[in-house]
């Protein structure tokens, strides 16, 4: 079987776009108390993946770095709340590649990837984790604010740092290559 350079420069990219994001993971700033972290702008590879080569590249990378990151520690109470947080939750992430050729496609696709991945984590913490919330409140609600306080805070650095022009002009030149 013979493979094409734009397929195995698309495989090698995702490959070590997946690596970086699993390292950055391992680098926890915040934990929270009952699961989930903000990490050293590890979801930034995943949707990168889907900004160089596509939303099906990004998809599928992500997914198989949430695999990976289940088994690298991940906690399990059903195994449809595994898929949401874990591949599906990463998988997300590659929705970015959908939109990497808008105005400002960078920040845009990173912004769809994260609103991607909290959509599959809120929804896990609505069906699986609402025992957590406090008598009264609403189980979205709080999966909500759970889920919003440690994902878009490193989304919102993760953004000022791509605003930097520097960094933002590398990553476009290395997807132009």
């Amino acid at each position: 079987m013979r493979t094409n350079r734009k397929e195995l420069r698309a495989l090698i990219g995702a490959a070590t776009c997946m690596a970086l994001a699993l390292v950055l993971q391992q680098i926890t700033v915040f934990r929270m108390p009952q699961g989930g972290s903000v990490t050293a702008c590890g979801m930034f590879f995943i949707a990168l993946a889907g900004y160089w080569f596509g939303p099906l590249t990004g998809i599928a990378a992500g997914f198989a770095a949430g695999m990976l990151d289940l088994m690298l520690g991940g906690y399990v109470v059903h195994p449809i709340q595994m898929l949401l947080d874990y591949p599906l939750a990463c998988g997300a992430l590659g929705l970015a590649g959908f939109f990497r050729k808008a105005p400002y496609g960078l920040h845009i696709s990173y912004t769809v990837g994260v609103l991607g991945k909290f959509l599959m984590c809120f929804l896990s913490g609505v069906v699986f984790f609402a025992s957590y919330a406090p008598p009264g409140q609403p189980a979205a609600l709080y999966s909500a604010i759970y889920n919003f306080s440690y994902i878009w805070p490193e989304a919102l650095v993760t953004l000022l740092i791509i605003s930097i022009p520097a960094f933002r002009n590398a990553v476009d030149r290395v997807k132009r290559q």
